[in-house]
Order: C-alpha cells, then structure tokens, then sequence
C-alpha cells in the first residue's frame, strides 16, 4: 500500500465513524436534546485532544481556530442533530451526502480553482445513488429539518476549504487543530444547551455509554484522522470520501435495527460507492503533443 492510499483509507475512517451517529443518537442517548448532544460530542474531545497534542493556538490561530470551530463543530453539529431529530434519517443523509458539491462551490469560491466537470459529475452520481439507498415512499420533508441539513452540509464544507487554504498550523499538527476548533464549538454550544434545552437531564448508564463513545471514538479520533487527510489530501477528493457517513449508517440500519436492504437500495450502495472510489483517481492530464524537430536544410554544393 503506497502512502496516498493508506492516507485515503485512514481518512475515510472518520466518516465511517460518523457514520454510527444516527445509530447511537436513536439507540443510547437522550431524545430531543440535539444541543447538549453536540456540546457534549465535541468538548471533551477537543479537550482531550489538546492535552494530548500539548499546543495552544499562537497569533492568528486563535481566531482562525474560533472560525472553523465555529462553522465545522457549533454551526454544523447544531445542524445535524436538529436535522436527525427533525427529519427521516434517508433525507438527512441525502443532504449530507451533498458535501461533494458544496465543497467543490466553496472551493472556487474560496480557493479560486477551477473545479472539473468530472467533479460535478461524479457529486451529482453521489447524491443520488444515496437517495437510492436511504429515501423510502414514507419519508416526509420538514422545512426546518431540511434547511438545518443544508446548512450543516454549507457550514462543514466552507470550514474544510478554509482549513486548506490556512495549512496546518506551524509546529502543531492535525491532533492540536481539531482539538482547538472542537473546543472552540463545543464552548460555543454551551449557552444554548443550557439555555435553550435546560441543563443536564438524569442521565442513565447506556446514556454514558453512548456520550464517551460519541467523545472518544467518532469525535476525536474520527476528526483527528480528518484533520490529519486534510493536510495531505486534495479538498475536493477529500470530501467525497464523507459519502462513507451516510453509507455507513444504512449499512448499520440493516445490521443492527432489522432494516430491509432491497436490490434497488444495492444499486445505489454501488453507485455512491464507485462515485467515491473514482473521486480519487487522478485526473488525466492532457498528453503533449510531440514536438518535431526542425529538418536540417540542404545545401547546393
């Protein structure tokens, strides 16, 4: 295995982690509390993540870390979880697996680059091979619901194309800056959760459970190994790897909650997926044409 494919298959350990969220959230945690949920995923982690990386945000990173802890941990859990407790599942992660496409807009927006068609494309097949997997006849559309997914999927892709334009900061590597913007977004969720939801409810053991796994696992090593493939990774490759999330919690549905997996569901499992897989390829480069060289003249003797 060559070192861009293990960075690929490391990266996209992070959304198959995200992936067990709607699974955990439905299973093992407290209904209707999607603030606390969000505030209690990403503070300890980011705490934990900055003992374990030693390093505090210098200069400019201070309010660099406030934003993108902004925009991809308070703005975007906030989201999802509002979403998750709003929508069906199948048109949550619909809108998620959008990422591809608000990534590729946010890049030339942000980045200046130009995007390739194939790009678009290839998103496009993305979203709906999801559909295919995830929506059924009696999915229904809540208007906040779904203007809380598209958010999230807007908010999280502006954070990952700042975080490359920005780099990693200098002698700080990806643990210290997932632990600064997740603790950045998880005081930032604080407020709310109190205010808005009440405080602390009496949580039961399964509940604990569910929070330390959501901490630990899907939250810090999940976004440290994200941070870690945006560093090495091309943004927009990088996000189509996110399809994994929803893909992941339909795999989970069948599994464990007795879902149905129907040969339509299938077919679209296999579209997301050579969608995904194709994302990240190299792009073909032109080939030059060759060049002639001149013929030497002839000469009259």
């Amino acid at each position: 295995m060559n070192t861009r494919t293990r960075d690929i298959a490391l990266t996209a350990l992070a959304p198959v982690m995200w992936g067990t969220t709607y699974l955990v959230t439905s299973e093992f945690l407290p209904p209707d509390r999607p603030m606390l949920t969000s505030m209690l995923r990403a503070l300890p982690a980011g705490l934990l993540l900055i003992l374990i990386a030693r390093r505090l945000p210098r200069g400019a990173w201070w309010w660099k870390s406030a934003v993108i802890g902004t925009l991809n941990i308070a703005v975007f859990f906030a989201m999802l979880f509002l979403a998750a407790y709003r929508l069906p599942g199948g048109v949550a992660a619909v809108a998620s697996a959008a990422g591809p496409l608000t990534t590729a807009g946010a890049t030339i927006l942000i980045l200046h680059q130009k995007v390739r068609l194939r790009t678009w494309l290839l998103g496009i097949a993305g979203v709906g091979g999801v559909a295919m997997v995830v929506l059924t006849a009696e999915a229904r559309l809540d208007l906040i619901g779904a203007l809380a997914g598209i958010g999230g999927v807007v908010s999280m892709s502006t954070a990952v194309v700042l975080t490359k334009r920005w780099g990693l900061p200098p002698q700080a590597g990806p643990a210290a800056l997932a632990g600064w913007q997740l603790t950045a977004g998880g005081l930032l969720l604080v407020p709310a959760a109190f205010i808005l939801e009440g405080g602390l409810p009496e949580f039961t053991s399964v509940n604990v459970a569910g929070y330390v796994y959501l901490g630990l696992v899907n939250t810090a090593l999940g976004y440290w190994l994200w941070f870690r493939g945006i560093g090495r990774l091309s943004v927009v490759p990088l996000s189509f790897l996110g399809l994994f999330s929803p893909l992941t919690a339909a795999t989970l549905g069948w599994l464990a909650l007795g879902e149905t997996f129907t040969a339509w569901q299938t077919a679209g499992f296999a579209v997301a997926l050579a969608a995904t897989l194709t994302s990240q390829l190299p792009a073909r480069r032109k080939a030059a044409l060759p060049i002639e060289e001149p013929k030497p003249e002839l000469t009259r003797v």
